[in-house]
């Protein structure tokens, strides 16, 4: 009975999401509700959404802060001088200019939102790209691309779902994911290589004349919140926090917080401004933040009620035992295809704590399922389910079927790359 409704629970919310009958959020919180009123279990409901709660509060207070954190340092024009320095040499090289796009958008992406990675890294390439004539196709699939790897980050969304739905933390799951991140970086760069080299054989190496697009950075950098002669100061504490972050030498949660007020005291001493600041990101970190806590009700109710357990038990006893050790390889193949279809809060919130439960029956680490699970994010950019890949095609002017023509045969390659490594370095077993 509980496998059943286990299973109900599951199919319900699957689709009433990806039908957009409901929003993820409230999906998340009343599914399980009724499922788990359906199951008898009204008198416990509170105390298992409680403790559900108490598992996911540390993610969403990191997340929370993480975004808060970055959206100052992108304000105050930390990344501004890697831009006017990539415009500078990239000059009317596409290969160059190719290269110097994958850069950006990489760096750009610490913040964890590929929206604003999109209009950062666009409204600076563009212009460059339009004016040598480069097909603005290439930017888009070079954005995505280093957006797709990027995407790995604790703060970006799915290592977000993946601690709250498993009850990880980021030092078992995303810490030891760091080297596939740079294999994948790596073949990211070897694209926009491929990409910018084709277009460097069609139009050649051009001149730039008028206005430069070190100008152009000069004028956006112009803006009010900028601050410039806080640039060096501003980098040294975001390679601190990520050192700290690494090392885990203060809890997650606790050293975004204390990053954030540092930022915001040495960046905005006014409080008028930081009052702004928080404001301009609040619906960003609003929109993550509350998602991750809706989780801990799914999660709770899901755990509590043992629905999940008796799941993996009518699971286990389907799957032959030879392939039981091997869950963590499985589960990164299928993170992919599986990503593509569904949305992230279909596949880490109702797939990826199925297959951890059923995974553990055979002794496999929860939190290597969780590693796994990650590695097909390239692909996922891709999924007509993600809303900033519209704005992405959007602001080159291209369309979504397109991009995927061009560059998910490439996504599936650095998703590859990065299996492979997760592999060889021991990351994931086979």
């Amino acid at each position: 009975m509980l496998a059943v409704l286990g299973f109900l629970t599951i199919i319900v919310f699957m689709y009433l999401i990806m039908s957009k009958r409901l929003s993820a959020l409230i999906a998340l919180m009343l599914v399980p509700v009724v499922f788990a009123v359906i199951g008898g279990f009204s008198s416990t409901i509170g105390d298992m959404m409680l403790k559900g709660l108490a598992g996911v509060a540390p993610t969403g207070i990191m997340i929370l802060f993480a975004i808060l954190y970055f959206g100052i340092m992108i304000d105050a024009g930390l990344f501004d001088p890697l831009i006017a320095l990539i415009l500078r040499i990239v000059k009317g090289d596409p290969l160059k200019i190719a290269l110097g796009t994958a850069i950006l958008a990489a760096v750009v992406s610490l913040d964890g939102d590929g929206t604003t990675t999109y209009m950062i890294t666009i409204s600076a390439m563009l212009p460059l790209y339009k004016r040598i004539g480069m097909r603005p196709i290439v930017l888009a699939g070079i954005a995505i691309s280093a957006s797709g790897v990027m995407n790995l980050l604790p703060w970006g969304g799915p290592t977000a779902r993946v601690l709250a739905s498993l009850n990880q933390t980021t030092g078992s799951v995303f810490v030891p994911v760091i080297p596939t991140m740079i294999a994948g970086l790596l073949f990211v760069m070897l694209i926009a290589f491929f990409m910018g080299r084709k277009e460097r054989k069609r139009l050649g190496v051009l001149k730039i004349d008028g206005k430069t697009p070190d100008e152009h950075a000069a004028a956006r950098a112009a803006d009010t919140f900028k601050r410039p002669r806080l640039v060096w100061i501003n980098g040294v504490l975001t390679v601190l926090l990520l050192i700290f972050l690494i090392k885990e030498w203060i809890p997650v949660p606790v050293l975004f917080m204390i990053g954030f007020a540092l930022a915001a005291m040495i960046n905005y001493p006014n409080l008028k401004d930081q009052k702004e600041r928080v404001q301009a990101y609040a619906g960003n970190a609003l929109s993550v933040v509350s998602m991750i806590f809706a989780a801990g009700i799914f999660t709770g109710i899901f755990t509590g009620t043992k629905m999940v357990d008796a799941m993996a038990s009518v699971l286990i006893s389907h799957i032959p035992a030879s392939l039981g050790p091997h869950w963590a390889v499985i589960t990164a193949l299928i993170s992919a295809p599986f990503t593509f279809v569904m949305s992230n809060d279909a596949f880490y919130f109702g797939i990826v704590p199925l297959i951890a439960r059923t995974a553990a029956s055979y002794g496999v680490d929860p939190a290597l399922i969780g590693r796994a699970s990650l590695l097909g994010l390239p692909v996922h950019l891709f999924s007509p389910l993600v809303p900033s890949t519209y704005l992405l095609v959007g602001m080159v002017g291209a369309e979504l079927g397109e991009l995927q023509r061009f560059f998910l045969k490439w996504a599936c390659g650095t998703a590859g790359v990065m299996i492979a490594a997760a592999l060889i370095f021991g990351i994931i077993p086979l």
